[in-house]
């Protein structure tokens, strides 16, 4: 595989190196103990969605599958590894022929999740679970956060499509990861071509203040924008005076003028008096597009202003308030010996202070009212009650090694909208509240 289509530089062969120390000392310590080869199971979870938020979004799966399919320990890896004494040799020489072999299952990426869903299921032997671990919880944590702070705004812009640009405020590989994960949550477009290239994401981009001040007049750089891309173009219109800048665009570019851009200032306020001027001008299919440090409460804000589309850059890349989903990474269950029949021994961390984990390979499934809308996220150890047998939420993505379930970035993108779509509408609201709604664990039922 091309490592470019990770988000990695081209120079960069594994993602075998995206993980912590600990990992690595670990599964030495397991060789050692001849415990290494225990069948087991780790889960993804969460324990808690970020304060007032309502519901978790499913992003980067598949960039998961990707890592993983990519984490091999190459000669300039290991060498590395030996240079420094991380591990032994006896170690090294398991890790030179390390291939994940195991299976795993998880939410399909777009779906929603809340408090305790088995987002993610990793099985396999002790040892080839284990490595994967940092690798898949950067992945997990960076894009389900942008994905949630993106559904909420575009659950606050309605029809209004919303464009990603927040590439120059984040960490340029960060960049790449967020337009895509901005993309599942139900952003239209990105700025980032880097994003365009590898996901097949629309991309949008016209020109900045400095473009205007390149030029003699705001009016020469108009002119040559047009005469460039055409009446289609979007002229950004809040350089100098807004009133003044609206009047040239429309003398320049006619009515047939694209769109006009503003990017600073009061934007209902002035959304609603650019608005009118490009009426009285003729121009009344140029749309508005805004954008200026918006979230989802400013999009809320614009509901009722004239504005065709938003652009987001800073809140959306930082999640909101929120760059960080919380996802943990678990064993749940293991094997009492290597022997491949040995069966499942469930486990779980029982300290204090709000750390504890409930044991068990678990099922999910979401439960509906008598309307066809969410009531309950009930997860499970054991058999899937018969009425839950139809809504449970794991698929297998990895299947003795091989990925199976690789799909077209806009299909977890309708899933995600299908999904939010299928929860109470007190999901969409943007006051603080709990989960929208309740985790329910059960032991079973009658078998499916």
């Amino acid at each position: 595989m091309n490592t470019a289509d990770l988000g990695l530089p081209v120079d960069v062969p594994s993602t075998a190196l995206f993980t912590d120390q600990y990992e690595l000392t670990m599964l030495q310590a397991a060789l050692r103990a001849g415990t290494a080869d225990r069948r087991s199971v780790f889960e993804v979870f969460t324990r808690r969605l970020p304060n007032g938020r309502r519901y978790g979004v499913v992003a980067g799966t598949g960039r998961v599958l990707d890592a993983v399919e990519n984490f091999r320990f190459d000669e300039p890896v290991l060498g590395f590894l030996r240079e420094r004494g991380i591990v032994g040799e006896q170690t090294l020489d398991w890790l030179a022929g390390y291939r994940f072999g195991g299976d795993i299952w998880g939410y399909p990426e777009g779906e929603v999740y809340f408090p305790g869903s088995p987002i993610l299921r990793v099985e396999g032997s002790f040892a080839e679970c284990v490595l994967l671990e940092t690798v898949i919880l950067s992945i997990l944590n960076h894009d389900s956060a942008i994905a949630a702070a993106a559904s909420r705004m575009s659950s606050a812009a309605g029809d209004r499509p919303l464009i990603e640009m927040g590439a120059r405020r984040t960490h340029e590989l960060s960049a790449v990861a967020a337009a895509r994960a901005a993309y599942v949550g139900g952003f239209a477009s990105t700025s980032d071509l880097a994003a365009g290239f590898r996901y097949g994401i629309p991309t949008v981009g016209t020109s900045a203040h400095a473009f205007t001040l390149l030029h003699d007049r705001e009016r020469d750089a108009f002119r040559a924008q047009v005469e460039s891309m055409g009446r289609g173009t979007t002229l950004l219109v809040d350089t100098y005076d807004v009133a003044e800048a609206v009047r040239t665009a429309v003398e320049v570019a006619g009515p047939e003028l694209g769109a006009v851009r503003i990017d600073s200032g009061d934007l209902l306020l002035v959304a609603h008096r650019v608005r009118q001027q490009l009426d009285e001008l003729g121009a009344t299919g140029t749309k508005i597009i805004v954008t200026s440090d918006l979230d989802e409460y400013a999009i809320a804000s614009l509901a009722a202003a004239p504005v065709d589309a938003y652009g987001v850059g800073t809140q959306l890349v930082t999640g909101s308030g929120y760059p960080t989903a919380s996802m943990v990474y678990k064993l749940v269950a293991r094997a009492g010996s290597a022997d491949p029949a040995a069966p499942l021994v469930p486990v779980a961390k029982k300290s204090s202070g709000g750390k504890m984990s409930v044991g068990g390979r678990k099922w999910a499934a979401r439960r509906l009212d008598r309307y066809g809308v969410a009531e309950a996220e009930v997860i499970g150890t054991g058999p899937v009650p018969r009425e839950l047998a139809d809504r449970q939420l794991l698929v297998q993505l990895v299947k003795g090694g091989q990925v199976v379930a690789r799909e077209p970035l806009d299909v977890p993108r309708r899933r995600h909208a299908a999904a939010r779509a299928g929860l109470p509408l007190s999901a969409t609201q943007l006051s603080r509240g709990e989960p929208v709604i309740p985790t329910e664990y059960t032991n079973g039922g009658a078998g499916s």
